[in-house]
């Protein structure tokens, strides 16, 4: 059996991206959306999420190139003036591992947005980390740690096979960590390579190349496109336009692709 989580990232940072996880939800193929809950459009994204039970919630914990949601006081090697992350990730990286005061304030920050996501009261459908800044092991690790207290039992598995070679190290470490926690995990991912422009066509090569097992695709919807300057780029609206695709759908139909959120293919514990 193929199962499938079909998914959108950055739900909550705008409400060009909110507006396109109700549309590609409603009359698409979209199953599941992950909460930047420091995004400036987080309350408009909880509103959708609690009018659409049947949409997949999880967290999209934010510690590169986003808003924190900790106060700065309490994480001032994190974060600049203004309470953001960077994105040099490699430096930050390397100060996770080594500076004990750095892991402290980067666990004060992970809780912190662990608590935000419970407020909401939402179900926590899943959790994956922006940038796909859990694949480093200090990062997983107060992941896991931390989000035993708020019910954590899916995690994305940033692999997509063919892509990032280099990664397959770290992909494997997170692999046998996340199986060692007995959280559920995908098989594969797609998503990666064509980030910011998965249009129908990429989407339906992506369709066509699943094996059985679970499956995610990610995605970055939205109405419009200029949404940030790290995502100058990107084709929201082809993406968005890919989700609605009547192609699509028949393509899911076709193979009989079970589709669904996390939270419909956790393997009991």
């Amino acid at each position: 059996m193929i199962r499938l989580i079909v998914n959108a990232d950055d739900f909550g940072l705008d409400s060009a991206i909110n507006d396109a996880v109700e549309q590609a939800h409603v009359d698409g193929a979209l199953t599941s959306a992950s909460l930047i809950v420091g995004g400036a459009a987080v309350a408009d994204a909880v509103a959708i999420a609690r009018r659409r039970p049947t949409l997949g919630v999880g967290l999209h914990l934010v510690l590169a190139d986003g808003p924190s949601v900790a106060p700065r006081q309490l994480i001032p090697d994190l974060v600049d003036a203004d309470g953001r992350f960077g994105d040099r990730m490699a430096r930050d990286g390397v100060r996770f591992f080594f500076l004990p005061r750095v892991r402290r304030q980067l666990a004060v920050e992970i809780r912190a947005q662990f608590e935000a996501f419970a407020a909401t009261g939402l179900k926590l459908d899943h959790v994956n980390a922006h940038k796909h800044f859990h694949l480093h092991p200090t990062v997983l690790g107060l992941m896991l740690a931390i989000g035993r207290d708020f019910g954590i039992n899916a995690i994305r598995l940033p692999y997509e096979p063919g892509s990032a070679p280099l990664l397959a190290p770290w992909i494997a470490l997170t692999r046998q960590r996340l199986r060692r926690a007995g959280i559920t995990y995908n098989d594969t991912m797609a998503g990666l390579a064509s980030t910011g422009g998965t249009d129908e066509a990429a989407l339906l090569s992506a369709l066509d190349r699943l094996p059985p097992g679970l499956h995610e695709i990610y995605l970055h919807p939205a109405t419009r496109r200029g949404l940030t300057a790290t995502m100058a780029g990107y084709r929201h609206d082809d993406e968005l336009a890919a989700l609605l695709s009547p192609r699509v759908r028949h393509a899911i139909t076709a193979r009989g692709i079970v589709t669904g959120h996390w939270a419909d293919f956790v393997a009991p514990r």
